[in-house]
Formats: C-alpha cells, sequence, structure tokens
C-alpha cells in the first residue's frame, strides 16, 4: 500500500489535450496524508520593477530543482509559479522536502538577498477548512509531463501562507540545497505576433460559468492564427552570457565549490551548450538539435493550478480580445493580465540523457509576478467600489 500512495501521481492518467487539463472532471484526489509545499519571493513585485525579473524566476525553478533532488529526482506533482513554486510529497517525504525548502530560502537570501517565504500543510488540514486538493498529469511532449491543481486547496494554502500561517522554520545562514540542474543558458527572441502576454485567470467564489470562460479562453489560445507558443525552436539561442553565467556560478557554488571554480564551470557549460547548439553537435548521448527541439517542446507555457496560468505569444489586437473577454467576466472571475516584448526559460536539466529536461516559461519582463499584482489591483478596486 505504501509504494501504491508513493505512486500515485505516476498512476494517474496522462492528459494529451490542454483543453482536457482544464476540466475538473478528469482531477484525481490527492491522498489525505499528502502534503502541500510552497514557496514565493516576498517583495518579487519591487524586485523586478528593479530589472531583476531573471534572478526572481531562477530562485522560482530552484524551489523545483531543490526539492527534486533533495527526493532523488523522484516523480512528484509541482508547479512554476514565477516568483515561486508550489508542491505536494508524500508523507514520506515530508521532511526531506521541508528541509529543502528551508536550504533554497537560504540560498536565496545569500545569493540574491531574496526572502523565500516557505510553508508546507497536510491535505487533510486543507480539506478541513472546506478546500479540496484534486491533481492531473499533462504531456507537454510525449516525453515531458507536469502536474496541474484544482479545486481550491492551493490558491487557500498560498494566501494561508501568505498571512504567515504554516511557516517553516529557516535552515542555518550557509546551508545550501542540492541544484545540480539547474540552469539558465537559453535566449529567447522577440515575439513573432507582436506581443508576449502573460496571463492569470482565477475564479471568485464557486461561479459555474468560471468553468466555462476558462475552456472558452483555452480554445481561443489553442485556435488563433494570431496566437502561439512563446518559445519555439526558431526562437531559442543563447542568453545573455553574463547573466547566464551569474545565474548558473550561482547554483553550482551551493554544492560547496568555490566562487571562481563554480564561475569556471558555469561557463564552460556555457561555451559547451552554444557550441554544440549552433553547429548541432552530436557527441555520446548530447546531441545540440535533438535537446534544443525538446527544450522548445517540453516547455510549461500553460498550466492550470486552481486558476489559469498561460503565457503566449500573440498580436496586440488578439491581446486586446482576449482583455475585453475577461472584462465582460468581471463579476465572477479575477485576472491579470500582462504584455511584454519576449518570454525567457529557466531550465532544470539533471541528465542529458533524460528527455524530460523541464522548461519553466514566463514573461521576460515581468510575466506572471506582474499580472498577478494587475489582478490584485482589480480586487482592489473592486473592493472600493463595492
Amino acid at each position: 500500500m505504501a509504494d501504491e500512495e508513493r505512486s500515485f501521481f505516476e498512476s494517474l492518467p496522462v492528459l494529451k489535450d490542454f483543453a482536457a487539463a482544464v476540466k475538473v472532471e478528469n482531477y484525481r484526489p490527492l491522498p489525505d496524508d499528502w502534503v502541500l509545499g510552497f514557496a514565493d519571493v516576498v517583495g518579487s513585485t519591487k524586485a523586478i520593477a528593479e530589472g531583476r525579473y531573471k534572478p526572481v524566476n531562477f530562485v522560482g525553478a530552484a524551489v523545483i530543482a531543490g526539492v527534486s533532488n533533495a527526493l532523488n529526482r523522484r516523480p512528484f506533482p509541482f508547479v512554476f509559479g514565477g516568483d515561486g513554486a508550489s508542491f505536494a510529497a508524500h508523507p514520506a517525504d515530508k521532511a526531506v522536502a521541508a528541509e529543502a525548502l528551508a536550504r533554497i530560502a537560504a540560498f536565496a537570501k545569500a545569493e540574491f538577498d531574496f526572502d523565500l517565504r516557505t510553508a508546507m500543510i497536510p491535505v487533510a488540514e486543507v480539506r478541513k477548512a472546506g478546500r479540496d486538493v484534486r491533481v492531473a498529469r499533462f504531456a507537454a511532449s510525449e516525453a515531458c509531463l507536469y502536474a496541474m491543481f484544482a479545486g481550491g486547496g492551493m490558491t487557500w494554502f498560498e494566501q494561508q501562507a501568505k498571512a504567515g500561517a504554516y511557516a517553516l522554520p529557516p535552515a542555518a545562514p550557509d546551508a545550501r540545497p542540492d541544484l545540480t540542474g539547474l540552469s539558465c543558458r537559453w535566449g529567447v527572441a522577440p515575439a513573432k505576433r507582436g506581443v508576449v502576454v502573460s496571463l492569470i485567470v482565477a475564479p471568485r467564489g464557486e461561479d459555474p460559468r468560471y468553468s466555462a470562460l476558462v475552456e472558452e479562453i483555452v480554445g481561443l489560445a489553442a485556435e488563433a492564427s494570431e496566437s502561439g507558443r512563446p518559445v519555439t525552436l526558431d526562437m531559442l539561442g543563447a542568453g545573455d552570457p553574463g547573466v547566464s553565467i551569474a545565474l548558473e556560478s550561482s547554483a553550482i557554488k551551493a554544492s560547496g565549490v568555490s566562487a571562481l571554480r563554480a564561475r569556471f564551470t558555469a561557463a564552460a557549460n556555457y561555451a559547451l551548450g552554444y557550441v554544440f547548439f549552433k553547429f548541432k553537435l552530436k557527441a555520446g548521448e548530447a546531441d545540440g538539435a535533438r535537446f534544443a527541439a525538446e527544450a522548445a517542446a517540453n516547455a510549461d507555457f500553460r498550466k492550470f493550478d486552481d486558476s489559469l496560468r498561460m503565457t503566449i505569444d500573440c498580436s496586440p489586437r488578439f491581446a486586446d480580445k482576449l482583455e475585453a473577454r475577461l472584462a465582460a467576466a468581471d463579476d465572477y472571475a479575477d485576472w491579470g493580465l500582462y504584455r511584454q516584448r519576449s518570454a525567457q526559460i529557466t531550465c532544470f536539466v539533471p541528465s542529458i540523457a533524460d528527455r524530460g529536461h523541464v522548461h519553466f516559461v514566463d514573461g521576460a519582463e515581468g510575466g506572471y509576478t506582474m499580472a498577478a499584482s494587475a489582478m490584485k489591483a482589480r480586487r482592489l478596486l473592486k473592493a472600493e467600489a463595492a
């Protein structure tokens, strides 16, 4: 039974159509004794306003990389939120995951002077509060699967965590996580169609119209010629070397090596990756052309975690159409939409032999964090007008 419970996530049916991944009937209840974890960068909006959106995303992805490595890379459900991440873990992994979160917080503070808020809660306690946690698996590609969450429990937990509840004790200031595989070497060309839109659409209460709205938005984005993936093979290229090497150096340094050696290793990784991609080289299991194609295919530019989150490349006219449709749903949905010139990706590649490497997508000028800020501002305006 214990093995069956641990493999709960792996036993879920795989949804290959994103339209199916936003239908609540396709989700399964997470076992009561599992735990939820959450982390986010405190003051991320201010950091992004200061031009630090790349480090903010890097720390958000570090949450997933650090927990994954601590769990020996066993599959577990997680979702990237731009300035943080949420996940679920088997009860036997609770202590290990909690320690990983605490170590990631120490890393974020030491390397970037970010305060990383961390929290953990049993699923049973979420259900006592009248919320549920349901999970689905969505195939971004044949080899790469992402988790989706529904039921309102993750959103409720995030709100509680931001209010200071269920906080984890801090690790020692010199504690560091294992961030093997975390990198930021890719750059993404400016939007083909005009703008990159980061969008969040959240339910307000239990209004049944919300589900229909989400399905409509997903359908519009999938079918419109004016909208598409923000990360494609022809848009990928080498990222800014200074930023990419500095960020990867911080992850390598967490393993205990000197700052000089970490920077040398990160620079060598960047140069090697550039050469393999540029000249489409092959050597053993390393294949530059195949890896780039997989990076584009595996990118998580759309997800559902109680709310719909999408980062899409679209025309300004299509962005206007989305905004008008969402404005018409103001009485039963909360939403935020942010436009920028390009997307960015942060990568977790534990092994070049594993084709399921994951690539976290966000807008390159604030993305989900700025969309969430816009959504919060709209809520405040509504509250003041009520």
